[in-house]
């Protein structure tokens, strides 16, 4: 019967709907993190001088703000993440949820 209720919700067009958005979503996420931490990396590898050059005639150098944006876009990524998965794709899971144990109950 666990079978049944699997097939149900797997051939569930929303559920082929919830998987590619979450998919196509979870890839542009990754994509735009890594490009933000590998930047960071690559800067601090490869242009040492802009990295090590003070910002005006303080002791501060660009490394730093660099390092907080990072850190900050990891924050900011996570929280679209979050609200983005507790809003639609709750929504849609529900949804297939309630489809899939209405179905069980006519079979029963």
């Amino acid at each position: 019967m666990e079978q049944d209720v699997v097939q149900r919700v797997k051939s569930d067009p929303d559920y082929r709907k919830l998987v590619a958005k979450r998919s196509r979503f979870g890839w542009i996420l990754t994509w735009s993190m890594m490009v933000v931490y590998y930047g960071f990396t690559l800067l601090c590898a490869f242009d040492k001088e802009l990295m090590g050059a003070r910002i005006g005639a303080g002791v501060m150098t660009w490394a730093i703000p660099a390092g907080i944006f990072v850190i900050l876009f990891t924050i900011v990524v996570t929280a679209i993440y979050v609200r983005r998965a507790n809003g639609e794709y709750d929504e849609l899971t529900e949804a297939i949820k309630a489809r899939a144990l209405a179905k069980t109950k006519v079979a029963a």
